[in-house]
């Protein structure tokens, strides 16, 4: 009876003490995923999380790992990989499931490994855990914080509602890009893929107190039982971002953010140049990416989704540079810049695309548009060179776009259907304007002409 007594005591307890709750009659063994014995996270171990971060996680991480990932996935992978690598505790409270942790025992009878990747317990345990959580777990396993550089740092969690999540990858403080927060994320459905390097962009949470910059909260050891620090406990909890105030005095919330990071007033010719100067470290750091996949995609065919396609294709790094281009060209229209002066400054900077070929900086900057991202396309392609074969494959795919609507929707759905091939026509039309000025127009057949009324 007495101990009957103290199970419901306990059980009553934990509930009321912290939400989620993880009530576990806990004793460390060889059985559960991984020990923590008397490891804890601090704020030194989140500052360590967050170097570990920087050092050890880019774009193409999760393919390097085969792990299939969604945009929820990513944030909670990364925590519990390096709780795992740091004998940290770590746990997930997805909706209407059973909590784990690293106390669970379920893939007991997996062997495991000192090398978190090849440990087959550690990875059965978190695919269990993707299977499981989500953005509306994600919530209830983080907490929202203060807006500060010593709160918001590679590692932080930024949520979207119930929409889409990923981590932020690194501040970067010295004005060479358009927001000093700099986001890593994944899109879905769960698969072996790059993720997407982007400035942060995340929509005003207003009052939810659900979105917005986030961390993980703290695993603690209660008794015998792990449950959450409650959210006010811990060193960075704040709910300033979801107050009115926040974005008083700024253009809007992500403006309040980034003034808040780096307060700091730029002379926008130095912007320019140092704009110009990440921009060329991009293109270079894409340079044996293409390289690299043009001779693999000579041997082997590169289909699109597969593993290797997933190393070296370039859409996420190619927008990435894209908006860097557009921040620079805005920037130099709205402050009055010598635009032509940059332009010269970009034509001194040479780009060595093969051992025996080079590109300028200004000719990348004004045909970039022209670039393929296709690891199968030839080098020409992949930097531009090809004007005339990019424009005729854009007109080819947007012309067989609209014999497919034609068929598909014309008589099911008309109105569907008027829309979608205008849209498709005016690409054709651009195409065939472009291919003009280029002298391409031996490519086209006779009849084609730009739509006037487009």
């Amino acid at each position: 009876m007495f101990s009957f007594r103290l199970i419901v005591i306990l059980l009553v307890t934990c509930t009321l003490l912290a939400a989620p709750a993880f009530c576990e009659d806990f004793r460390e063994s060889d059985a559960q995923v991984w020990k923590v014995g008397q490891r804890r996270w601090t704020i030194l171990e989140e500052e360590n999380y967050s170097k570990w971060i920087e050092a050890n996680v880019a774009e193409d991480f999760f393919v390097r790992y085969n792990i299939r990932v969604d945009c929820a996935d990513v944030p909670y992978a990364l925590r519990w990989i390096y709780a795992r690598i740091a004998h940290l505790p770590a746990a997930a409270s997805p909706f209407d499931r059973p909590s784990i942790g690293h106390w669970s025992k379920d893939w007991a009878h997996l062997p495991t490994d000192a090398r978190w990747d090849k440990d087959r317990r550690f990875r059965a345990a978190l695919s269990n855990l993707f299977s499981k959580a989500s953005t509306r777990s994600l919530r209830a396993d983080t907490y929202p914080i203060r807006i500060t550089t010593d709160s918001v740092n590679a590692g932080t969690v930024f949520l979207a509602g119930e929409d889409h999540a990923g981590i932020i990858i690194r501040i970067v403080l010295d004005g060479s890009t358009i927001h000093p927060v700099q986001t890593l994320e994944a899109g879905s459905p769960a698969r072996i893929q790059r993720m997407h390097l982007r400035n942060l962009l995340l929509p005003d949470p207003g009052g939810d107190n659900i979105s917005g910059l986030l961390r993980f909260r703290w695993p603690v050891k209660m008794g015998r039982s792990w449950r959450y620090l409650p959210e006010k406990d811990h060193p960075y909890y704040s709910e300033e971002q979801y107050s009115p105030s926040f974005s008083q005095g700024y253009f809007d919330y992500l403006e309040a953010i980034a003034k808040r990071i780096d307060p700091k007033v730029y002379d926008q010719e130095e912007k320019a140049g140092k704009i110009i100067d990440s921009l060329t470290r991009r293109l270079n750091q894409r340079i044996p990416v293409v390289l690299e996949g043009y001779e693999k995609c000579r041997k082997t065919r590169c289909r699109e989704g597969s593993p290797i396609w997933e190393i070296y294709s370039t859409p996420g790094r190619d927008e990435f540079i894209s908006v860097i281009m557009s921040h620079l060209d805005e920037l130099i229209d709205k402050n009055g810049l010598d635009r032509n002066a940059i332009l010269d400054k970009m034509a001194k900077i040479r780009l060595q695309i093969t051992p025996d070929r080079s590109v300028t900086l200004q000719y990348v900057f004004q045909n970039f548009q022209w670039l393929s991202s296709d690891p199968d396309a030839t080098i020409e392609a992949r930097w531009g060179l090809d004007k005339c074969g990019m424009i005729a494959t854009q007109m080819k795919s947007a012309r067989e776009s609209i014999s497919f609507i034609q068929k598909k929707y014309g008589r099911k759905d008309p109105v569907f259907a008027e829309h979608s091939t205008w849209t498709q026509q005016k690409i054709v039309d651009e195409m065939i304007r472009e291919s003009e000025k280029s002298n391409c127009t031996e490519m086209l057949p006779q009849n084609s002409k730009p739509n006037k009324s487009q």
